[in-house]
């Protein structure tokens, strides 16, 4: 292995933990498919009676394991993993966030990125009133609310959101684009507890329907198979073929060699099988079209944000005795979408699907 990247980036993990700076260190993308071995290892700092400790969540496909250790102990089992167990470790302290990627050959490679260069002072750590013996509380925060570090599945560096206008050469993200990074790891994260409750199989194709820009299905591809080091196929589904023409050279540029685009409309796409469905923000019917196509395809799991619901807008006629309430144009429309959804869900349960509807980001954001 090339030894300098990796004893910087530990070099730097020891710093942060001594000085009480660390926000948290993750080991991802495990070398061997051994089911013992977590997906992925996350470390923060706590304290436990006063004693500041290094926990170490080990995240199984059907269980998370806590435990605490000596910060520098915990330090040294982490280390030791890399390599032999995993391929990324990243480091997320209170300056500076360190990414380290180790190839199969085990060359390493080292990325850092500053955060909030001007936020150096940390607050001391301060139990609640309410804290017992023993209760985990979570350790330093910056000084200012505004500058605290918050965990992102996918971060801001990663090269294909530079590729999509989401970032900029820096790896940091546009004011324009924002609202999408928001979405993304909202998105992934959604998608990470889905399978959690209910995994796919090895190999398992996830299709995309009215994919558009393709943001969201490349970060869903990213975090399922660099994070979560999951094997599947993922088929994003679009009409407007300038689109589809980006979306396939930033997967080839990228290397996201089980990620592809196919352009047509969503009722003329007809795949082998189809284990997840996704469509997010299909227009109107075409919301129907993508719930058919996961119908027949038996998907075990279907994805959908709907949006425009118009249809049964058209046919509603609203009774006498509701029209002052109903008067507004906003608000039956409001009501044709309460109504178009409910009857998705109820024909979903009909077919004997769990469903759940639910907010899936703020109305501001999308």
């Amino acid at each position: 292995m090339s030894a300098t990247p990796l004893k910087d980036f530990w070099s730097a993990a020891r710093a942060a933990g001594a000085a009480g700076e660390l926000v948290k260190l993750t080991l991802s993308k495990p070398r061997h498919g051994a089911e013992e071995l977590p997906r992925n290892r996350y470390a923060r700092l706590v304290e436990i009676k006063k004693r500041m400790q290094l926990q170490i969540t080990h995240r199984y496909a059907d269980r998370e394991e806590v435990k605490n250790h000596n910060i520098n102990e915990g330090l040294a089992l982490l280390e030791n993993a890399l390599g032999p167990d995993y391929s990324n470790a990243d480091l997320f302290t209170t300056t500076d966030q360190l990414s380290l990627i180790l190839s199969r050959k085990g060359n390493a490679r080292l990325q850092t990125q500053s955060l909030h260069p001007r936020s150096r002072t940390i607050l001391p750590v301060t139990p609640e009133a309410t804290a017992t013996p023993g209760s985990v509380i979570t350790a330093p925060t910056l000084s200012k609310e505004h500058n605290r570090i918050k965990h992102r599945d996918i971060p801001a560096n990663r090269p294909y959101l530079r590729d999509l206008g989401i970032a900029n050469n820096k790896g940091e993200i546009l004011r324009e684009g924002k609202r999408k990074y928001k979405q993304i790891n909202k998105f992934v994260e959604i998608i990470a507890g889905l399978l959690r409750e209910h995994p796919l199989p090895a190999g398992a194709h996830i299709v995309d329907m009215g994919s558009g820009s393709g943001y969201l299905t490349f970060a869903l591809y990213d975090h399922l198979v660099n994070n979560l080091d999951l094997e599947v196929k993922i088929t994003g589904v679009e009409l407007r073929g300038p689109l589809v023409d980006k979306c396939r050279k930033i997967a080839v540029k990228n290397g996201f060699k089980n990620l592809f685009f196919a352009q047509g409309y969503i009722d003329n796409f007809r795949p082998p099988s189809i284990d997840m469905l996704i469509a997010l923000h299909a227009c109107d019917t075409a919301t129907d079209d993508a719930l058919y196509k996961g119908l027949v395809a038996k998907s075990e799991i279907m994805v959908v944000a709907p949006c425009c619901q118009k249809q049964v807008r058209k046919d509603m006629q609203v009774p006498d005795e509701l029209k002052p309430l109903l008067d507004n144009g906003i608000l039956l429309e409001r009501q044709a979408a309460m109504l178009t959804d409910g009857l998705r869900a109820l024909l979903l349960e009909k077919e004997g699907y769990k469903t759940k509807l639910f907010e899936f980001i703020p109305l501001e954001h999308t």
